[in-house]
């Protein structure tokens, strides 16, 4: 008996939600919901111009500098291990510690002539991009050095942490 109050209370309730249908508005689209007209067509933006071709002939020559330069590096590099090994553990300004500076530097000097063809590769890519050329040929030359230079960096990154040591 308890619930039986509130449940005629609530058909009460909802027998007022029932009114007559004609009373609400229709759900089919309205003349101003249609879509009507046209769209103005897009052309898509035309495709980056390649860079001249003596831009492109100058990447393979700057990589072979970069290849060249870490040929160098790669020929002078177990000499520089052997040198930074045997002045571990030196006193600084000792006669092996100073000569295994000189081979660091000498590694330096090679790494620097890849840097150099990597700054040139740096200035082709800026030039070509503020023309709004494809800058594809270069960015795919610019990787390649960078990669090389990157293990040299390494390199000589593990020889100077043993030349603290």
């Amino acid at each position: 008996m308890r619930f039986l109050l509130p449940l005629a209370a609530a058909s009460l309730a909802l027998s007022a939600c029932a009114r007559d249908q004609g009373e609400y508005p229709s759900l089919a689209r309205r003349p101003a919901e249609r879509i009507s007209g046209t769209a103005p067509v897009v052309t898509p933006p035309p495709e980056a111009p390649q860079p001249p071709a003596e831009v492109t002939g100058q990447l393979d020559g700057l990589v072979a500098k970069a290849r060249a330069a870490d040929a160098k590096f790669r020929a002078a590099l177990p000499r520089a291990q052997a040198l930074v090994g045997a002045a571990a553990g030196a006193a600084v300004a000792s006669e092996s510690w100073s000569v295994a500076t000189v081979a660091l530097a000498d590694l330096e000097s090679q790494r620097s002539q890849a840097m150099i063809a990597l700054a040139d590769l740096d200035a082709l890519y800026a030039a070509e991009g503020i023309k709004q050329s494809d800058t594809t040929a270069i960015a795919a030359a610019r990787d390649q050095v960078i990669a090389i230079v990157a293990g040299e960096d390494d390199s000589l990154n593990a020889l100077k942490g043993r030349m603290r040591s």
